[in-house]
């Protein structure tokens, strides 16, 4: 055994990355489940001793799973799931008919507008939660199938999460490395979020749009006056959706409170269970999305462990020899396209110290679009693929559940589209202001 980790420990790069690789592969071909490739490829990292440290027997790879987004995912699902229990998300889903006339593209863009304002202030991860009850219900209402306004709806949450410093967990990091505040973010990035918004919706009417003309346009079928009859218990209805509105609020201000979003979002939900039946409302959490979670977190883990994602933002760097533009765009592109298929947590903690270094040796001035160019990278690329981010495998997870699995080559086959199309207007927009 002792021989399997020394060989594990001289070659980690190699095989960290030939696991990441191969796990991809059998997670895009879905020739297995997905779960189970996921914790298979985290705990055979593990076993060859990528993740650990058998002589002093410290789980390394504990360190390296993201408990706060874990429990961020429980929390939000318990606190939907008493929300939905209540027929508020019915009642929503019956009054946004009624407003829309049951028109299904102009619902469609409603939810993904809805999606992207919320996603700003909220992580995406909680704003797809609380979205996807309401959209299943609306599917249902037009007799259609619900996938396209998914699909759009986990486009609308990264490119809203890109518009300010908490929308998502990258610009976090760089807003804390940079020394960037909540108004920097505002003022940089929402100009060029809107904007490529606008496209991303317009690119959306036009792929989908033979799909929305064989759905029910009934507006009769959506007359609002019946909307309070969905109301199943008013008590469990105002109960959850008062806590649903201090955990928002909670989350919003967890910074300042001194608090991770997990521990709000917890809290929450704990609070609701006194009223519940927890045995019941735990079947309802998707606990296939919180194991799948844990192994990308170790197998991308055990990349960065052995040093395999710093070396590939080095070698990228390396590319551009000083030129401004071109150090801006390599940034840029590679972040999207890095950010598509790994994490995009550990990618920009490993560079974001980077382009302080950058900041040192050119100057403040040389290094300020790098950081939006990484903020837009990292965020957007998310888009990518079914995997790319959070709040796309809980679309993808809860999709499936419905009886409408969104395989990954379907969701690539957009995604892709409006990564290039994301990343482009990006380009166009950082050359324009600063280059």
């Amino acid at each position: 055994m002792d021989s399997i980790v020394n060989f594990a420990n001289s070659h980690a790069i190699t095989l960290s990355a030939l696991i990441l690789i191969i796990s991809y592969i059998l997670i895009a071909f879905e020739k297995f489940n997905k779960v189970a490739v996921a914790l298979s490829g985290g705990f055979i990292a593990v076993f060859i001793g990528l993740l650990s440290d058998r002589k002093s027997e410290a789980l390394y790879y504990i360190n390296y799973i993201d408990f706060n987004v874990l429990f961020l995912l429980v929390g939000m699902m318990i606190i939907v799931a008493i929300v939905s229990r209540s027929g508020i998300f019915n009642f929503l889903a019956v009054k946004l008919m009624s407003l829309t006339g049951g028109r299904p593209l102009i619902v469609m863009l409603s939810l993904m507008l809805f999606t992207a304002f919320v996603s700003a202030f909220l992580d995406n991860v909680t704003t797809v939660i609380i979205v996807l009850p309401i959209t299943f219900a609306v599917a249902k209402k037009l007799s259609m199938t619900p996938e396209p306004m998914l699909i759009g709806e986990v486009f609308a949450s990264n490119i809203g999460g890109t518009a300010t410093l908490i929308g998502d967990p990258p610009n976090i990091i760089i807003g804390s490395t940079a020394n960037l505040s909540f108004m920097d973010f505002i003022e940089v990035l929402a100009p060029v979020v809107i904007l490529i918004m606008v496209c991303v919706c317009l690119f959306m009417v036009v792929v989908f749009r033979g799909r929305f003309q064989a759905a029910k346009e009934n507006p009769n079928a959506f007359d609002g006056s019946s909307a309070a009859g969905l109301i199943k218990n008013y008590r469990r209805m105002l109960r959850a959706v008062f806590v649903l509105l201090l955990v928002v609020v909670g989350l919003i201000f967890h910074d300042a409170l001194g608090l991770q979003s997990s521990v709000v979002a917890m809290l929450g939900a704990s609070a609701l269970l006194l009223f519940e039946d927890p045995e019941e409302i735990f079947k309802e959490v998707e606990w296939n999305t919180i194991f799948f979670f844990t192994g990308l977190f170790m197998i991308v883990g055990a990349l960065e462990a052995s040093g395999g994602i710093k070396i590939m933002a080095e070698s990228l760097l390396k590319f551009t020899d000083g030129s401004h533009s071109m150090t801006a765009m390599i940034v840029l592109w590679a972040s999207g396209a890095i950010s598509g298929v790994i994490d995009n947590i550990p990618y920009t903690a490993t560079m974001a110290p980077m382009i302080a270094e950058i900041s040192k040796s050119m100057g403040a001035h040389y290094a300020e679009v790098l950081w939006w160019a990484l903020s837009l990278g990292a965020c957007l690329g998310g888009n990518m693929t079914i995997i790319g981010a959070a709040a796309n495998v809980i679309v993808s997870g809860q999709a499936a559940k419905h009886g409408h699995a969104i395989s990954f080559m379907e969701f690539f086959k957009y995604g892709a589209a409006v990564t290039f199309i994301s990343m482009l207007v990006s380009s166009l927009y950082l050359y324009v202001r600063f280059l």
